[in-house]
């Protein structure tokens, strides 16, 4: 009788790792991108919010101390005192943001579409000032607009500061210290800001599609109108973004160039924490200002839609 040998069995085989293990660690690398990003965000933003946040509700001095007695009441009392500086600060920002857009829109135009060769020189004249301080750049605008500067003494000559003095933007002969200087120093040190997304914006436009216009007969006006701006909107939403919002809150502008009449609610906060030294009603001043432009801004980007910004 035959006896048949059974071959030995083969080696176990090392347990292999789980299929998943590798695609579980890729799902976390993303993680550990964001998380330098996170801790600035944490360290830097979050807590001094909170830190804010917890000042605006305390109450005391500076010689007893301040403690948190949650006295919610500061924001009402804060709001009813310097609502004044609040309108004027949105408004001189609207106004500003507004000739931010009607003189960067056509300096925007003609770099993405007229340039040529010049495009890049004329973006580094755009950006040129961002090398210069902004408190200088702020100072020179006091000296263009001097009472015995020519600036003035031209508006003087076309007799149109007798119209900007009946309209109360000026006052008298004078320009300095007035409602027009604030703005024109907001719109001078803010125009880039709304330049640039605007270039961006409209470079992005495919040139087919203005040709296209142009073979169905439509006018310039009108391929401006139907085809261009409303390609351009993300530009002009995202600029006015910039411009508005640190416009609002701006205070160098208003100090240097404007007078104890045109104070911004800027310039009320700064008061409050440096001179003054009431944290609280500084504090709380600071979140009625960023809820208000959080508030504008939502219903801003609501009516002029945000599915192209992303």
């Amino acid at each position: 009788m035959t006896v048949t040998e059974v071959p030995p069995a083969p080696p176990a085989a090392e347990a292999d790792p789980p299929a998943d293990a590798p695609r579980r660690r890729g799902r976390l690398v993303p993680y550990w991108l964001l998380l330098p990003g996170i801790l600035w965000l944490v360290f830097f933003f979050a807590l001094p919010m909170i830190y804010q946040a917890s000042t605006s509700v305390q109450t005391g001095s500076l010689e007893d101390g301040f403690k948190v007695s949650w006295h919610f009441a500061t924001y009402w009392d804060a709001f009813s005192d310097y609502w004044p500086q609040f309108l004027r600060s949105i408004g001189y920002a609207a106004v500003a943001t507004l000739l931010c857009l009607l003189l960067g829109y056509p300096l925007a135009y003609l770099i993405a579409f007229r340039a040529g060769r010049w495009r890049n020189a004329v973006l580094i004249l755009v950006i040129a000032p961002f090398f210069t301080s902004f408190l200088i750049r702020t100072l020179a605008w006091k000296t263009i607009l001097a009472d015995s500067g020519p600036v003035v003494g031209a508006l003087n000559t076309l007799h149109i500061l007798d119209v900007t003095s009946t309209l109360g933007i000026t006052s008298g002969d004078r320009v300095l210290a007035t409602p027009l200087a604030v703005v024109c120093g907001l719109t001078y040190n803010f125009l880039p800001f709304m330049i640039l997304p605007l270039y961006t914006s409209l470079e992005r436009i495919d040139g087919r599609l203005l040709e296209a216009a142009g073979d169905l007969y439509a006018r310039p006006a009108t391929t401006f109108r139907r085809v261009t701006f409303p390609l351009s909107m993300p530009g002009v939403v995202s600029g006015t973004l910039l411009t508005f919002i640190p416009a609002t809150g701006d205070y160098v502008n208003a100090d240097l160039l404007g007078s104890t009449d045109t104070r911004m609610i800027g310039n009320v906060i700064q008061t409050q924490f440096l001179r003054v030294l009431d944290y609280p009603t500084a504090a709380a001043l600071s979140f009625i200002l960023m809820a208000a432009i959080l508030v504008a801004v939502t219903v801003y980007l609501r009516k002029a839609g945000t599915e192209d910004l992303v």
